[in-house]
């Protein structure tokens, strides 16, 4: 079974609560199943995550290597600030682990420091403002992604 790491970055354990007019409602914990059940349905697993700290994220991120085909991440806030999870998410695409970022909101029509991500362009794609959709988006982008690849394999 293929399996993919699905990484939520900081602040995401208060979804739901936190600034709803901007997040949604939906829980992680109801994002996580929802992922789970359409993993399900696309021949996926999925590893679920979340961490506060950057350095726990790029933890997470080595251990992906060898347990992971693929990688759903939300790096939340260190979209914007973090090399380090940059260069984990480069280091796992030059070996093979394709990435994609979501963000629940659309970082390009909010403040000026959220339109610059340095996780992005390490990534095959990203997907952003379609709410808990955003994930599920992802994790079709990576299962065609995952397909694709098998099939040129073949």
């Amino acid at each position: 079974m293929r399996r993919v790491l699905v990484l939520h970055g900081p602040n995401l354990s208060l979804l739901g609560r936190r600034e709803p007019e901007t997040y949604g409602r939906t829980t992680l914990r109801e994002i996580d199943e929802a992922l789970k059940e359409l993993a399900g349905h696309l021949g996926l697993e999925v590893r679920c995550e979340q961490f506060e700290g950057e350095g726990e994220m790029v933890t997470a991120l080595h251990g992906a290597l060898g347990d992971c085909q693929a990688v759903l991440i939300n790096p939340a806030a260190y979209t914007h600030t973090s090399l380090a999870i940059r260069d984990a998410l480069a280091a796992l695409s030059d070996l093979g682990i394709p990435s994609v970022e979501v963000h629940l909101s659309q970082p390009a029509a909010r403040e000026s420091f959220r339109h610059t991500s340095l996780t992005a362009p390490v990534c095959r794609g990203s997907i952003a403002g379609f709410g808990p959709n955003s994930y599920l988006l992802g994790l079709r982008a990576l299962a065609a992604i995952l397909d694709r690849e098998v099939r040129s394999d073949a």
